[in-house]
Formats: C-alpha cells, structure tokens, sequence
C-alpha cells in the first residue's frame, strides 16, 4: 500500500492509501505525471501529493479497482481452467 495526498490548491486535500498496483496503471501514472510537473519530487518529503480534486480522483480510483479486480477474477478464471 502506498499513502498519497491528493486535491488541488486552494481546496482541501485528503489521504488515501492505495494499492501499489495502482502505480502501473496508465491512469494512475497521468495523476503521478502532472504531480512530477506541478511538484518538484527530488525536494518532497512524506507522502506524494496529487494535483487533483478529489472527486475526481475517486471516479478514477473506481475504474482502477474495477478494472484490477476485473483483471484478477480473469485470472482465476484462467487458473481454475489448469485444476483437474
């Protein structure tokens, strides 16, 4: 699991604690992209912060967990497959 901050300027932020899975997601890794442009992260200290309302970065951590859990039920699928 990974702690992150996450909400524009000006507006409150929150902490969320994801899967680590997330940061190979492409969607995760546009959030972690405007982070690295908006935030210099050789000089961050604590937990990355996304510039992102939350919101927003609720709708994309559904997609994320649908597509994960989505991803690993097909998996299963495909293991059940090899049991006899």
């Amino acid at each position: 699991m990974v702690a992150i901050i996450v909400g524009e300027e000006g507006e409150e932020q929150q902490r969320f604690v994801v899967p680590v899975i997330y940061i190979n997601h492409p969607l995760f890794m546009r959030l972690l992209k405007s982070a690295e442009e908006e935030f210099d992260f050789h000089y961050q200290k604590g937990p990355i912060t996304i510039p992102c309302h939350v919101e927003e970065f609720r709708s994309i951590q559904g997609l994320i967990d649908r597509e994960t859990n989505n991803l690993h039920h097909h998996h299963h699928h495909h293991l059940l497959c090899f049991w006899v």
